[in-house]
């Protein structure tokens, strides 16, 4: 059907009945001239006018529509929107990662000292990590594996059980004896509320990867998850961890920045203590 057949039926609609508004479901890019002859159609009938817009892949942008100087133009966020919201999300961070720091002391010196007995090595494992806008910073964690782990990483790249860019393996020979059991209930990733403290981590938002797996990353609209802070816990932490796939761990990811809120939040930190007992998904 040719432009002038569509702007005439159009007419004959809106002429014969009763029409409340007009919504313009045609591809932008190639019929444009024709979006704009509709328009001027259903202004001069005082009939308001929805355009469908193909411009933007709802996975990888949150379209808004604002005006600047009464000029329309869409507003792409790739993270939730600054305000209130995300600055108390931040006092929560530092004052809830304070306290639990204080309050588990005595616990984290005894995770400390069974470390130390159990095998040679720093307490602590200091590794890159990507967070917010894709800066680096050290991720703080308890060290569950022998020394030079990382170095031998390489060795066991064809035993990787993970999909995606991910690397796991459900029995690691590099983990400790303590380290199972610190892994099986992510006690490991407690010096955490550290880099939360510091304001390089978030008490919940998107688990931080490792370089390697950054490097990784082939699909563009994967990268999102680097619009807000990495957390201690998050949607896949408390859905499964490693028994989920990657490209489903990532839509999790996305799904928590676009429905982003405090009480989201909230939500995912109730559900977290229940699911790290239950240990699923951990290695």
């Amino acid at each position: 059907m040719n432009d002038t057949q569509v702007l005439a039926d159009l007419g004959a609609i809106i002429a014969r009945e009763p029409v409340d508004e007009v919504l313009v479901a045609l591809p932008l890019r190639r019929r444009r001239d024709l979006i704009e002859k509709i328009v001027e159609v259903c202004e001069e009938q005082g009939i308001m006018v929805r355009v469908r817009t193909d411009l933007f892949d709802l996975r990888v942008a949150r379209p808004q529509v604002d005006t600047i100087d009464g000029v329309p133009v869409v507003t792409i966020r790739s993270g939730p929107e600054d305000g209130w919201q995300l600055a108390m999300k931040r006092i929560i961070d530092f004052v809830g990662s304070a306290a639990l720091l204080i309050l588990l002391a005595p616990f984290l010196l005894l995770v400390a000292l069974l470390i130390k007995l159990d095998s040679t090595g720093p307490v602590l494992f200091r590794q890159e990590r990507v967070g917010l806008n894709r800066r680096r910073f050290k991720v703080l964690k308890f060290r569950t594996m022998v020394q030079e782990a990382d170095k031998n990483q390489v060795l066991l790249e064809t035993l990787n059980e993970a999909d995606g860019p991910v690397f796991k393996i459900k029995k690691d020979p590099r983990i400790t004896r303590v380290g199972r059991f610190l892994r099986q209930f992510s006690i490991d990733e407690l010096p955490q509320l550290i880099n939360v403290l510091k304001g390089e981590m978030s008490l919940v938002g998107p688990r931080p990867l490792p370089l390697r797996d950054v490097k990784l990353i082939d699909t563009q609209w994967h990268k999102r998850r680097f619009s807000v802070k990495p957390g201690l816990t998050c949607l896949w932490q408390v859905s499964g961890r490693s028994d989920v796939s990657f490209e489903r761990w990532v839509r999790m990811d996305l799904e928590y920045i676009d429905t982003w809120s405090l009480g989201l939040d909230l939500k995912i930190l109730l559900k977290t203590l229940p699911a790290v007992f239950r240990g699923s998904g951990a290695y």
